[in-house]
């Protein structure tokens, strides 16, 4: 290794590094490595950094600013260039460099096939799959994830419960009464007959729908000819559903036979995107994304980069990669892999398909919607919830002395605020202060109607500790309902101070309750969630409160009458407005005397001394 230090910059010292092929390793006066390169030829690479106009990358100029030295690594030629070059980016992690970092989360679809009663499930997981079972994806983002995950629900009715409710149930739940599910909890279907129902979902997310439609074409003459007219019906419709989802596919139906990767390209200024979509069996079955910003690096040095850290040690390689512009003829050598720019024809149809997902997920990372997506299946994951929390409910309930009772239920769907959904209850015929009942009665009126509108949400929030936990699940038993996950928080000291504690969560999976860190942004979520709960019941409860304490005032007013009340209430509209009147709108309606209006004022001090 070589080095010169720049800190007095002299051109001169640019002619002392060698023209051999080799690595380069800027660095900065404290020896922090800051942007590693690759060069045919080390000298002239690193003079173009140095030489007005050579370079017009705009980010070059700050990164020069910064260099105190460059370190050069002399290599037989530019293949094991670029292989050191990936070995550099990965052990130092320079800031200019755009590197493929380890911690990308994948979304996935994945069917336990181990498991006796085999599930569809969304799962985020770092690196590789760690959980047993088998995987589809990962998709571009979580929203893409959900809507592949809703389809298969409605054309594979397998089961959405937990395995803990798939042995206790005694019934079937609602989604077998709405065709979704084919209960097999209590015994509806056979074995044999829910394999068939995994097999057809693992063959379709596999992209081979052709296979499955001829199997259920099969199933249904052989289940006519044997006058199951029923079940025959039931694999029509089923057919109809799948030809229907599959039909004019177009470029990504009849796409490459291959198995084939697909890089897409897209940059403006220091950001870019790249974007793969895989292709399997000529299907494409899903994709993935990297976002990168400060890049100072060519968009040719940028891709081979990212080819080589991606693919370099992949056990499973694809059988072509189609990339957006050409790339040098190494990388087929390095990773023992065909690297594929096509000019024309149907993959560079492919090609541009992939180039276009990038520009609109590079627009589309501008928007918060990634971050709610991340946040909620995060909490899915953390919590261990059964369903994705696309709508959350949240019930709490207020009374102070055991007076007015009520309830609040505030909606939250894609992780914000819902305010259309909201619902406020008027609890009655319950003793004074049973908080329990007030709870359980508002959980029962609204998931009896959202059962009753096929409107029931993914995750329930009720605020409160394990009592309030199994108040919410007694209700889902007397309900029958198996697809909501439930939760319960746990304040600490009845403090309503978001982020400020670490709060109790309670759920049904688990004895002891999980303790999220005091800065989690599940936390803050959730807090957010139950604060906003909260907020709404205790002001419908003092709404309540004020015009009961108003109504006994009124009543309260020695001279005023039963019909003096009446045209009180007639011209000022409300019981409100009467104690903000002035004397002389006082005096206005009928029949009330300066006496009526001294006693009105009096006794409108002791109310709002009352209310406070």
């Amino acid at each position: 290794m070589s080095s010169f230090d720049l800190t007095l910059f002299n051109p001169r010292l640019l002619d002392k590094y060698t023209t051999e092929p080799g690595v380069y390793l800027m660095k900065n006066s404290q020896g922090e490595v800051l942007y590693v390169g690759k060069a045919k030829n080390l000298k002239s690479r690193i003079k173009q950094y140095f030489t007005t106009g050579r370079d017009g990358r705009p980010m070059v100029p700050f990164l020069i600013s910064q260099v105190s030295t460059i370190d050069v690594i002399v290599v037989p030629s530019e293949k094991e260039a670029l292989l050191l070059e990936n070995t550099l980016i990965k052990k130092h992690q320079p800031k200019f460099n755009a590197l493929l970092k380890d911690d990308k989360t994948f979304v996935s679809l994945m069917i336990n096939h181990k498991h006796p009663w085999p599930m569809i499930q969304l799962t985020r997981y770092k690196g590789k799959p760690k959980k047993e079972g088998l995987y589809f994806g990962p998709y571009t983002s979580a929203y893409a994830a959900r809507q592949t995950f809703d389809l298969m629900g409605r054309l594979f009715p397998l089961r959405q419960c937990s395995d803990e409710e798939l042995k206790k149930r005694t019934r079937p739940c609602l989604l077998y009464g709405i065709k979704r599910c084919i209960a097999p909890c209590v015994g509806l279907c056979t074995k044999e007959e829910y394999q068939a129902l995994v097999n057809h979902a693992t063959h379709f997310l596999k992209g081979q729908d052709k296979e499955v439609l001829e199997n259920l074409k099969t199933q249904m003459g052989k289940a006519s000819e044997e006058l199951e007219f029923e079940k025959a019906a039931t694999l029509l419709e089923l057919i109809k559903q799948i030809e229907h989802v599959t039909a004019g596919s177009g470029l990504v139906a009849k796409a490459i036979g291959k198995d084939t990767d697909a890089v897409g390209f897209y940059r403006e200024g220091y950001d870019v995107m790249i974007v793969q979509l895989f292709f399997r069996d000529g299907k494409l079955i899903g994709s993935e994304h990297y976002p990168f910003t400060d890049v100072v690096q060519s968009d040719e040095e940028l891709l081979s980069s990212f080819i080589v850290q991606y693919y370099k040690d992949q056990a499973t390689l694809p059988n072509q990669v189609i990339v957006p512009f050409e790339l040098p003829p190494d990388l087929e050598e390095i990773l023992h892999l065909k690297i594929f720019y096509p000019k024309k024809g149907e993959k560079k149809e492919i090609a541009q398909m992939a180039k276009k997902n990038a520009s609109v997920l590079f627009k589309q990372e501008k928007n918060d919607q990634e971050l709610s997506e991340k946040m909620l299946m995060n909490l899915q994951e953390t919590l261990d919830l059964v369903r994705y929390p696309e709508r959350i409910e949240s019930f709490d309930t207020s009374n102070i002395s055991g007076t007015d009772l009520v309830a609040s239920m505030v909606a939250f769907t894609d992780g914000k605020y819902d305010k259309k959904r909201g619902r406020l209850f008027k609890i009655r015929d319950l003793a004074k202060g049973d908080d329990y009942g007030a709870l359980r009665e508002a959980l029962t009126r609204r998931l009896t109607r959202a059962k009753q509108d096929n409107d029931l949400p993914d995750l329930i929030i009720v605020d409160g500790g394990k009592g309030q936990l199994n108040v919410g699940l007694e209700v889902l038993k007397n309900l029958d309902i198996a697809t909501v996950d439930l939760i319960s928080i746990a304040k600490q000291e009845g403090k309503h101070d978001r982020g400020l504690t670490q709060e109790k969560v309670f759920t049904a999976s688990k004895k002891e309750p999980f303790l999220l860190p005091v800065h989690s942004p599940i936390l803050f979520l959730l807090q957010r969630i139950r604060d906003e709960t909260h907020r709404r019941a205790l002001g419908f409860h003092r709404k309540r409160r004020e015009k009961r304490v108003i109504s006994s005032f009124i009543d309260e007013i020695p001279g005023i009458g039963e019909i003096k009340r009446k045209r009180l209430l007639r011209h000022f509209g409300s019981l409100q407005r009467i104690l903000k009147a002035s004397s002389a709108d006082l005096l206005a309606v009928q029949g009330i005397t300066s006496k009526d209006i001294e006693q009105i004022q009096k006794l409108s001090k002791r109310l709002l001394d009352r209310i406070d």
